[in-house]
């Protein structure tokens, strides 16, 4: 047997011995140990939960809980999920075929394999429909996390106040690429008080902080001064941040009494490096022909095609619009879309768009909507720039709130879920041995 064979043998037998020792017996694999909802877990269930979780113990080099405890934790885990696919089934959320196949194909290439026939017949050679097992497993996660993403994402509530008072904080101006050149002065020794107050009043008269310093430096006062130079807010203590923050250039801020003495600074300048966001964009308008139970796919073709001939002889696009398109949002200003950015339109739509020029409307073209006829009334670069950092704002902010709703999400859907445990050797309620 090769080196490398033995080890993982070893490795293998040593793990079955620790695992004898540590996983409950149970008359049948396929004994029922718990239900949830309308599913039931199972005793093998649990065997194969506490062996992974052993094998993740190991690997972070970790001692294995103490019994009882382990089956207990073992099982936990397994409710909490159940009961979270509960929802899954609850809210029938559909399964991306591309992304199952994507992650599929992620697990396989960590594995060493190119394509998902070789690893599919790899992992049935060994056990048949392993690969459908790690298959349904990934698609499972894949619907949890979707679920997840849905249902704590809707109690997140960001408003535009919000979002004003973050951008306004250190925090804020940090993620946009604030700078600011401060000079700071630090007051200790006796009555610091005093000789802060002076050292604040003529730091508002003078940037020169060593002769501050030299000045105000005497009967046991010490005044240490330095420029910190133009320098990111997120590269200053958050407590001296937050009041350099609100200040004016030129302006001094308030005394800041700490352990170490009594500080005072002064904002000279302050900029942001962030590059401007100019976006192009259309301003539209279009006629839109559906199919429906009275109107087919070749009506419509012909609707599209009469309003395209009449366009040609003249006749007024908004005018025309009103009159016959099928988008109510639009119609009733005459097919109005306004101003529209790139990526906001389906492809065919915006393809078009694109291409043609201001003043003109394109020939008919067809989209998952039904026909189009597109003109273009007038293009612009627009600065987008407090719109992307608002964006930017909202993101971080659903950040912070994301984690703690998705707590509160997870007891909820645990606390709510009918949980009977057949097992009284794995109810955390019951203190006896396993």
């Amino acid at each position: 047997m090769k080196t490398k064979q033995l080890k993982n043998f070893i490795k293998a037998s040593a793990l079955a011995v620790l695992m004898s020792t540590s996983i409950p017996t149970f008359a049948q694999s396929n004994q029922i140990v718990a239900v949830v909802d309308n599913s039931v877990i199972l005793a093998s269930d649990v065997m194969q939960a506490m062996t992974q979780i052993q094998q993740q113990y190991a690997a972070q080099k970790r001692e294995v809980p103490p019994q009882p405890y382990f089956a207990q934790m073992a099982l936990e885990q397994l409710i909490n999920r159940q009961a979270q696919l509960e929802q899954v089934k609850r809210y029938n959320v559909p399964l991306d075929e591309n992304a199952l196949n994507q992650a599929t194909l992620s697990v396989a290439q960590k594995s060493g394999f190119k394509d998902l026939n070789s690893f599919q017949r790899s992992l049935d050679s060994k056990q048949a429909g392993s690969y459908a097992k790690l298959r349904s497993s990934i698609a499972a996660d894949l619907s949890l996390e979707r679920v997840r993403q849905q249902q704590v994402s809707s109690r997140i509530k960001i408003s535009d106040q919000d979002i004003a008072n973050f951008l306004k904080t250190p925090q804020g101006q940090a993620a946009l690429g604030t700078q600011a050149h401060v000079l700071h002065l630090r007051v200790s020794g006796a009555n610091a008080q005093s000789v802060a107050e002076q050292v604040k009043l003529a730091l508002n008269d003078s940037n020169d902080v060593n002769a501050i310093a030299k000045r105000f430096s005497q009967n046991g006062v010490t005044v240490q001064g330095a420029d910190m130079g133009m320098r990111a807010l997120a590269d200053i203590p958050a407590e001296l941040a937050a009041r350099i923050t609100p200040l004016a250039n030129g302006q001094s801020s308030e005394l800041i009494p700490s352990s170490d003495g009594i500080h005072v600074m002064k904002l000279l300048e302050r900029k942001s490096t962030e590059q401007k966001v100019v976006v192009p964009q259309y301003q539209t308008r279009h006629i839109l022909i559906k199919t429906s139970e009275v109107v087919n796919a070749d009506a419509a073709k012909q609707i599209i095609d009469n309003l395209y001939q009449r366009l040609q002889q003249g006749e007024d696009f908004a005018t025309l619009a009103a009159t016959f398109s099928n988008d109510p949002g639009s119609a009733r200003d005459g097919g109005s879309l306004g101003w529209v950015n790139l990526g906001m339109m389906v492809p065919e739509f915006e393809a078009q768009m694109k291409s043609t020029a201001v003043g003109q409307f394109t020939q008919p073209f067809e989209s998952q909507f039904g026909w189009h006829i597109l003109q273009v009334t007038d293009t612009r670069q627009h600065d987008m720039t407090q719109e992307y950092q608002q964006r930017i704002a909202r993101q971080m902010l659903a950040e912070r709130q994301f984690d703690a709703e998705l707590d509160n999400w997870l007891r909820e859907v645990r606390n709510n879920a009918y949980v009977e445990i057949k097992d009284p050797r794995l109810d955390s309620k019951n203190n006896a041995s396993l």
